[in-house]
């Protein structure tokens, strides 16, 4: 049986606890990802972390890409 957030228990974690887990790892870990794309992922989460209320929940972007596809 695959991994996935649900068999984990994650999807029982607050998402805000969840944000900031994802943020302790390492981008340089990961060998598929180039200097650029690096760069686009810390200035991305600089700009959430400085602007949080321009978040959209996930739920919401959900709903809104549900309801557009099956109107």
């Amino acid at each position: 049986m695959p991994l996935t957030i649900e068999s984990l228990g994650l999807d029982q974690i607050p998402v805000a606890d969840r944000l900031n887990s994802v943020h302790g790892i390492p981008l340089e870990a990961s060998p598929s990802l180039t200097e650029g794309q690096i760069r686009e992922l810390r200035r991305r989460v600089a700009e959430a972390d400085a602007n949080p209320d321009d978040l959209i929940p996930w739920e919401q972007v959900k709903a809104e890409t549900n309801a557009r596809m099956h109107p």
